[in-house]
């Protein structure tokens, strides 16, 4: 079943017509916009700002010592690092000396970043910790085809050790001797040349490195450039993972649009930076959007009083004037009037934490609950979903910000020049510019989800609606069976609940071949503290308040409000509720914040068998 694009009109020229690598891609940029700001970043208690020609002259430096390591051209560089403005130049560095980037998450395991290191076969790597480097250096015997490593943090050792700075310099000595040399790099770049290896953290076995060549990445940033949401007067706030897909994706968009971007991967200080920063779009997961959320919700819940109601009616005056937009007209008559004290007095205040220039956000990489994306329509926030995998350069689908044109619950049209197809079972299947050249050393595994006509097997379960919209019900291997004979989506529910229990931070459903369904669940630790204070344990622990009964009590009434939305046999019977939430370091979500499901459900089933042993 393969469904329309959309209406709209699109330049497929653009498409096209696009630059023949991301070293091109770079190099046009700089010569469009040389002089005007490119990024900006911290440094000390201010920001400082570098122009694409700035830029420029500091990645050639990086990308001629590159070449003067003896890196050639398709070979591996892994970076291993924060999200950080060092980052971003050698990612660019590595392309203009006509390598390739290894991305490696900074929390990644030793034995994990062994595999990925060898695997890859990259000749260098980028390490930002003395930390990291002392790990690189235990397994030096395990990496044979590594000439060097260069830190970011620590210091150099004379030997296999370099810092960025050492880098640069060798760099600038080669540009001297021989001005041309990394655009003579640039120049030999195809679109079939390897740019990046990303490797998948899957729940079980060794990461998967899922292979992406210029053009994957080229078509990304024309195709985006082509729907006409993003201009050179945006700024973006990047402080997404750069190790991750969607990140990296957010790389190539301001080199082929222009707009400038505000890099700064401190997770602590987001809100703070979005205030101070006040960007026109910054992309986030699910999971930031609802932290806000319920911060808000309970912050204005626990004022109580006049201030609470007055908080209540201005947002249900922002959902009625929003439901009104998404009809294609604006709030007139007694709505209009409504709607204008609401903002001036309450929804302004609210957009103003955010920077007061927000024209939207994107989420991805896990399901956005539509009542969290409808609350921040309210208030004026418009949050489009988009979707995409690794093994599809990140972006394959997206709504617009146009209201009518922008569908809760579901992840928007395809990009131009992807086509989507629901298979018999529901699998959705992706077939376009963006997807993988296929995985790293395993032809196996890349037969296994493409085909020879170029169909992708996502491993989601979605349908298209009339009008062209995807919408993902759940994972394939995440759908389970009952012991009745029923299906249950887990990843829906769980997206539900996150909208309808403000201090909630994770949901998991289980019930596979059991006579019922049963949860766990974790709250968000600022949050309940700050309920717990409201209740008679101000200074208890985490573990202290969410294992009481006023706790359990306030959650069950959330946990009845969902079962009231869901079929009989969807219904939460048990839960428990964890003394401690789930983090990445212990291996229960990903380094993008998606749930492990099976890792946790096989971590704590000694806890869920209890529910089905009366």
């Amino acid at each position: 079943m393969a469904r329309s694009v959309t209406d709209e009109v699109v330049d497929h020229s653009v498409i096209d017509d696009r630059a023949q690598s991301v070293a091109h891609l770079f190099r046009e940029r700089v010569a469009a916009s040389s002089g005007e700001e490119a990024f900006r970043y911290p440094e000390g208690e201010g920001w400082r700002s570098l122009t694409w020609a700035q830029t420029r002259d500091r990645a050639y430096a990086l990308a001629a010592g590159l070449v003067e390591l003896g890196v050639q051209p398709e070979e591996r560089v892994a970076v291993m690092a924060s999200t950080r403005i060092e980052w971003v130049l050698a990612d660019i560095a590595i392309m203009c000396a006509g390598a390739a980037t290894t991305t490696i998450y900074p929390t990644t395991i030793p034995e994990d970043v062994a595999f990925i290191v060898a695997d890859s076969g990259s000749r260098v790597v980028v390490a930002e910790t003395p930390e990291h480097v002392d790990t690189l250096r235990s397994m030096r015997s395990e990496l044979p085809d590594v000439l060097k490593v260069v830190t970011l943090d620590g210091e150099g050792d004379g030997d296999w050790v370099i810092t960025l700075a050492e880098l640069e310099t060798l760099g600038s000595a080669r540009l001297a001797a021989e001005p041309g040399v990394v655009d003579a790099r640039i120049d030999g770049l195809t679109p079939d040349h390897l740019a990046t290896i990303i490797y998948t953290s899957g729940t079980t076995g060794r990461p998967k490195g899922v292979r992406l060549l210029h053009s994957s990445w080229t078509y990304i940033g024309a195709t985006v450039d082509s729907i006409d949401i993003l201009g050179p007067d945006d700024l973006q706030f990047l402080w997404l993972p750069l190790s991750h897909v969607f990140g990296k994706m957010l790389l190539v968009l301001p080199m082929q649009i222009g707009f400038p971007t505000a890099v700064a991967g401190d997770v602590t200080r987001i809100v703070e930076n979005v205030g101070v920063l006040k960007p026109t779009f910054m992309a986030a997961a699910p999971r930031i959007f609802e932290k806000a959320y319920g911060k808000i919700v309970t912050m204005m819940a626990d004022e109580g009083g006049v201030k609470a109601k007055l908080f209540d009616w201005a947002v249900g005056v922002g959902l009625e004037a929003a439901e009104v937009r998404r009809g294609g007209r604006e709030p007139s008559g007694l709505l209009g009037l409504k709607y204008r004290i609401a903002d001036k007095l309450v929804l302004s205040k609210i957009r103003e934490r955010f920077g007061g220039r927000v024209r939207f956000f994107i989420s991805g990489s896990a399901a956005l609950n539509p009542d969290v994306g409808r609350w921040f329509d309210a208030m004026g926030l418009v949050i489009i979903e988009g979707y995409g995998l690794t093994e599809t350069s990140a972006a394959s689908f997206v709504n617009r910000p146009v209201p009518e044109d922008n569908v809760f619950g579901t992840v928007g049209w395809p990009l131009p020049g992807t086509e989507v197809r629901i298979a018999e079972d529901g699998e959705i299947l992706v077939r376009g510019p963006g997807v993988m050249a296929g995985y790293h050393n395993r032809d196996d595994l890349t037969a296994e989800v493409l085909d020879d006509e170029g169909w992708f097997g996502t491993g989601d379960i979605g349908d298209v609606d009339e009008r062209g919209h995807l919408r993902i019900t759940d994972r394939k291997k995440d759908l389970f069976k009952t012991s009745g004979g029923k299906y249950v989506a887990p990843s829906m529910i769980e997206s539900m609940f996150k909208g309808i229990c403000p201090y909630a931070s994770q949901l998991i459903i289980e019930g596979d071949g059991r006579k019922f369904v049963s949860a766990l669940i974790t709250l968000d630790a600022e949050a309940i503290t700050a309920w717990g204070a409201k209740h008679g344990m101000a200074g208890d622990s985490y573990s202290q308040i969410v294992s009481s009964d006023a706790c359990r009590e306030m959650v069950q009434g959330y946990v009845d409000e969902l079962n009231a939305k869901l079929n009989r046999w969807e219904q939460i019977k048990k839960f428990h509720i964890l003394d401690h939430d789930l983090s990445v370091e212990e291996g229960d979500l990903t380094p993008s914040m998606k749930l492990k499901r099976k890792a946790v459900v096989a971590k704590y089933k000694d806890d869920l068998d209890k529910f089905y042993t009366d």
